[in-house]
């Protein structure tokens, strides 16, 4: 029996699932690899039939990456799960060393790392994500900001039977609101170092992640209609509440005004718009209080300017 399955959901990108797959494998001694094609409909089938040594499954009808996640686990015999995105990488010995620590820890769900944050290209874009690593009761910090790489994480099956598998009716969302499920009723772990590379979206990728206002909007009705409805957060005092709000209000207000600078970058003005649009329609106190980093406000301003006087000069 493998101690530990991996699964790579993948949809159409076959020129990146076979790094995905060896990275994988030579991230521990005992590793299975569970590949779920949701329902490609390109050469995929065939590349993964090149592929010796991993569990193969298909979807007939495209599920997305939460749905697909939850048929692959489902499919999994290790004891400890984690998951990998076709185009994220884990680090050689990385989930060997995470296994090792959850069982020193018996008591803990689960275990995270840092990651490697490259863009489009592959190349490495600033430090190590998150800085440094919450852990023990992380419940409260996890409803404030998502600071756990979904491709970091490792989790024991048996929180499934207590958790449930993944809510496939939040896509982009999916891994955050396990990680909360989990974090609820078990210490997390962590292994302060880097264990994955993670390829972030752009505006420009098409990813769903990379629709920050209609993603920011699906995470404000979570948090509100389903995170504050779990046991944990009605058995708390308003003020705990009201203070736990504060913080994911400005996270995610913050988030938006990043995007939007983001987006008018790459010359994505309609992103833009709904990323300021959402910012000011979903949390007008947060950005009415300016909780932002004011170099950055300054550089997205600057960005505007000059899309505008450009656009001015062609007229």
């Amino acid at each position: 029996m493998p101690s530990v399955s991996v699964v790579i959901t993948t949809h159409d990108r076959p020129h990146l699932l076979r790094r995905a797959v060896e990275s994988a494998r030579a991230a521990g001694e005992s590793v299975e690899v569970v590949v779920v094609d949701d329902a490609s409909t390109d050469e995929t089938a065939e590349v993964c039939a090149s592929i010796p040594n991993i569990r193969y499954v298909r979807i007939e009808s495209n599920r997305r990456v939460a749905g697909a996640r939850n048929v692959g686990l489902l499919a999994c015999a290790g004891e400890y799960l984690s998951f990998l995105d076709d185009d994220d990488l884990r680090l050689p010995g990385s989930l060997d060393s995470q296994v090792a620590l959850l069982e020193s820890q018996p008591e803990a769900g689960m275990v995270y790392g840092q990651a490697l944050v490259v863009d489009q290209t592959g190349a490495q874009s600033g430090r190590p994500y998150p800085a440094s690593c919450p852990r023990g009761d992380v419940f409260w910090q996890l409803l404030r900001q998502n600071f756990v790489p979904c491709g970091s994480a490792v989790f024991r099956r048996s929180c499934l039977y207590r958790v449930g598998l993944l809510d496939d009716t939040v896509p982009g969302l999916d891994d955050w609101d396990l990680w909360i499920r989990i974090a609820e009723l078990y210490p997390v772990a962590t292994l302060e170092k880097p264990v994955s590379v993670w390829r972030r979206s752009s505006p420009a990728s098409g990813q769903g992640t990379s629709q920050a206002a209609a993603l920011v909007a699906r995470c404000r009705r979570q948090w509100l209609e389903r995170w504050m409805m779990l046991p944990r957060a009605l058995d708390a005092t308003r003020p705990a509440r009201r203070e736990a709000w504060r913080h994911f209000s400005a996270n995610m207000a913050n988030h938006l005004v990043c995007e939007t600078g983001r987006a008018l970058a790459c010359g994505r003005f309609g992103q833009a718009a709904l990323s300021a649009s959402a910012a000011l329609r979903l949390f007008p106190l947060e950005v009415a209080r300016a909780p932002f980093d004011r170099a950055r406000v300054r550089a997205v301003l600057g960005r505007l300017q000059d899309k505008w006087s450009a656009l001015e000069a062609r007229s």
